[in-house]
């Protein structure tokens, strides 16, 4: 008899190491740098999988040597290591692989030290560009003059990709002078998510889910991405973005394009992506004409967040804007498989709570055999992208015990956390690490940045055209009413609860 499969949690294996490599950080003493990208590789460095002889270089236009650069990350990492077994001998190791080079992206100096120490010898060579994205095309520039771009080289670019679409083209016309496209990895960290792949995990690999997974079964799809935090540091560059371009432009369409796309031929990364590319071209434009019955814009004023009195979006900033910080919209993919189906797509900040997720609302049962039982509720798939990451089916269910038939609307919870157990690589270490590999599944084609910029702009044009400002909404609440109004005249509701 073969002997079941045991139900606890299976412990995770590490990653299989990789060779020795180069890590270049452009604003490596930056927040990004520190928060991010080096927690990210102390991990893998912890886990294994970054190897000795490995270097990761800081790069900054501060004077400091090797060892300061060291202890400013020693600092950063110390919390991190004192949470693991063996972090503090870990970090020490990790630490060593560290150096610090001061360059200035707008002159020549320390660029030929730089150069030549980087080509003493051949191996892969990753420079991220963890810099603001006017800088981009200099830092492409003097990477090719300096001869440190050869086939094993790779080029990392955080969003934004630009602040419309024709900025995004000169931004991808700079790099792509320099690199090819295989060697650009535009990072969107939500695409690293556990959650996120395993929706094509759920979908493509369960026959339970994908024969459902259309416009004749299918209600509505919602996706939010909220934060309970304001602008903080970052006030400066959002006032300059807004939640459509930091949040909308990328995160979420990704993620919308991921629930919608057809199944791929493979997980080749251009099967994938075509697929991507095809969702986006087939969202129903929203322009001047229709911008303001699809989509609601919002700024958050005074209000409370964590038990505290908190400033709004104006006071942080110092003056009055029409940057929106809560962006809710409504739309469709034109297509076959999703006729019908809206999808209702929101962020913002200073909301109640910090969560992202996805919910697949299915329709209703065509009919109740269910006698004096209140309405049945739909089913619901809802995948948590944090703080939990966690699948969710809500189903009917009867409630035990005698005193005739109660049904009661149920979750099966897959909790990440107390299914698979101890700790999981988080979006950056993931995708990092595919980036040494030169997997760029994960990553933005450069028609899919195109196609994203093709359909917000027309919004943001219309805005500036209507000239009305962002609706008020109070701080620690769930945006302005019109962003209910926009489901609820559907008869739909946001799932605040997910119940």
């Amino acid at each position: 008899m073969t002997p079941a499969a045991p139900v606890g949690p299976e412990p995770l294996l590490h990653a299989t190491p990789l060779p020795p490599f180069d890590l270049v950080i452009f604003g490596g003493s930056g927040d990004l740098a520190l928060r991010k990208l080096l927690p990210a590789l102390f991990h893998r460095y912890h886990d294994g999988q970054i190897v000795d002889g490995t270097r990761i270089v800081g790069v900054a236009r501060d004077v400091r040597s090797d060892e300061d650069y060291r202890a400013q990350v020693r600092t950063a990492l110390a919390p991190i290591a004192a949470t693991e077994g063996g972090g503090e001998a870990a970090l020490a190791g990790f630490l060593k692989l560290l150096h610090y080079q001061r360059l200035d992206l707008g002159n020549d100096a320390g660029w030929a030290e730089f150069s030549e120490s980087m080509r003493r010898e051949r191996r892969v060579r990753v420079f991220y560009l963890a810099v603001a994205p006017q800088l981009f095309a200099q830092a492409a520039q003097q990477l090719d003059a300096w001869k440190l771009i050869d086939a094993d080289t790779r080029v990392v670019v955080e969003k934004p990709i630009g602040t419309d679409g024709t900025s995004a083209d000169a931004i991808n016309d700079a790099l792509g002078r320099v690199f090819a496209e295989r060697q650009i990895f535009r990072i969107d960290h939500y695409l690293g998510k556990e959650t996120v792949q395993n929706l094509t995990a759920l979908r493509f690999g369960n026959a339970l889910f994908e024969p459902l997974w259309r416009a004749e079964h299918i209600d509505h799809v919602q996706i939010t991405v909220a934060e309970t935090i304001g602008v903080e540091g970052r006030a400066p560059y959002y006032d300059r973005a807004g939640a459509l371009r930091d949040m909308v432009q990328n995160h979420l369409l990704q993620l919308l394009c991921l629930v919608a796309m057809e199944p791929p031929t493979s997980l080749d990364a251009d099967a994938i992506r075509d697929e991507k590319l095809k969702v986006l071209r087939a969202l129903r434009p929203i322009d001047a004409g229709n911008a303001a019955q699809l989509v609601v814009r919002g700024q958050y004023r005074n209000g409370a967040a964590d038990g505290r009195a908190v400033p709004g979006y104006a006071e942080e900033l110092g003056r009055a804007s029409n940057t929106e910080t809560f962006v809710a919209l409504k739309t469709e993919v034109r297509s076959w498989r999703w006729a019908g189906v809206p999808f209702y797509l929101r962020t913002g900040k200073r909301l109640p709570a910090r969560v992202s997720e996805i919910v697949v609302t299915f329709r209703e049962v065509p009919h109740s055999i269910f006698e004096g039982v209140s309405a049945l509720a739909p089913n619901r798939l809802v995948l948590r992208l944090q703080p939990d990451e966690s699948v969710t089916l809500w189903l009917m269910n009867k409630v035990p015990g005698p005193g005739g038939l109660r049904l009661r609307h149920v979750p099966m919870d897959l909790s990440f956390a107390e299914t698979f157990g101890g700790r999981h690589s988080d979006a950056y270490e993931r995708l990092l690490m595919d980036v040494v590999r030169g997997n760029p599944m994960l990553f933005m084609r450069r028609d899919e940045v195109e196609a994203a910029w093709k359909w917000i702009d027309p919004i943001r044009a219309a805005w500036e055209a209507a000239g009305d400002a962002p609706k008020p909404y109070t701080a620690g609440t769930w945006g302005p009413s019109a962003a209910v109004a926009l489901i609820e005249r559907d008869g739909r509701t946001w799932q605040e609860d997910a119940g």
